[in-house]
């Protein structure tokens, strides 16, 4: 089968065309890191996510899987255009791939840059890069940790960004925030934010629960619960200037004792399958 005879990636009104979406819109990639697909579904369906349902199509995050089972392997896929793939057989057309001959996932409506990476893609395409990092491959503080963030043509990382701190996230949008406001309207902004509050440690999420219990799959819920009453005022700066298309998703789960397995960078079914969501955050929607 032929990608182009697959039904392409849809959107409220229909399959996306990201040719018609790149040059027009602001652009928004969350990656929720270490996010576990089955914890980001049942708070969803509980409720005790109201300010990312209300984006989700039916209130559900799409199944997928992840391109690589920890944050560098993962997200070098994502910078490429390999974005989690629907969790069935495929072939799958993509939002966004690089001119590669033979790709049976680049179809009519996949956005098709002719550098290495999606990043310099966009730049090409007249996108300020901004990349607002999280856990430690985004740090820059060594050589490894400035791969990533280089791709961009500006980056920031602060400690108040990373794992350890119980506020990373609404550090990280005090940031973003500030760097959407000083770039010029006209430009158009590719916007990638690294959440870091969802990896480990994140036993400070959950009341009650201490350092040396350690985490768990509830502290792994309670740091969701966390981004989530603070993710609408990312969208409502991602949004501020004009229409913007948005990627949430995680780039690998992790395993909380599942069959004996703790962590990830390993091939069990709790890594490798993660919670994936695209919509467009029209201005002055988002709160």
């Amino acid at each position: 089968m032929a990608a182009s005879d697959v039904r392409f990636p849809a959107g409220p009104a229909g399959p996306i065309d990201m040719n018609e979406v790149v040059g027009r819109d602001d652009l928004l990639l969350v990656t929720l890191d270490t996010l576990r697909f089955d914890v980001a579904q049942e708070l969803a369906a509980a409720g005790r996510l109201p300010h990312l349902a209300r984006h989700l199509p039916g209130g559900r995050w799409e199944e997928r899987h992840a391109p690589g089972s920890f944050t560098y392997a993962s997200h070098q896929a994502i910078f490429a255009g390999f974005l989690p793939t629907p969790a069935a057989q495929g072939p799958h057309p993509r939002l966004f791939a690089a001119r590669f001959g033979g790709s049976e996932s680049t179809a009519g409506r996949t956005f098709v840059f002719d550098s290495a990476d999606l990043v310099s893609g966009l730049a090409s395409a007249g996108y300020r890069t901004v990349c607002v990092g999280g856990v430690g491959f985004f740090n820059k503080r060594a050589a490894l940790g400035s791969v990533l963030p280089g791709m961009f043509q500006e980056s920031h990382w602060e400690p108040e960004f990373g794992v350890a701190s119980p506020t990373s996230f609404e550090a990280q949008i005090d940031r973003a925030e500030r760097v959407i406001a000083g770039l010029e309207r006209e430009r158009r902004l590719f916007l990638f934010v690294n959440v870091a509050a969802l990896h480990q440690p994140n036993w400070f999420h959950l009341p009650g629960a201490t350092r040396e219990a350690g985490d768990s799959r509830a502290t792994h819920a309670a740091a969701l619960e966390y981004v989530d009453r603070h993710i609408g005022r990312l969208f409502a700066a991602a949004s501020s200037r004009r229409r913007c298309f948005a990627i949430v998703c995680s780039d690998h789960g992790t395993a909380y004792g599942d069959e004996g397995w703790t962590g990830h960078r390993l091939g069990h079914a709790s890594v490798w399958t993660v919670p994936y969501a695209h919509f467009f955050l029209e201005p002055g929607g988002a709160r």
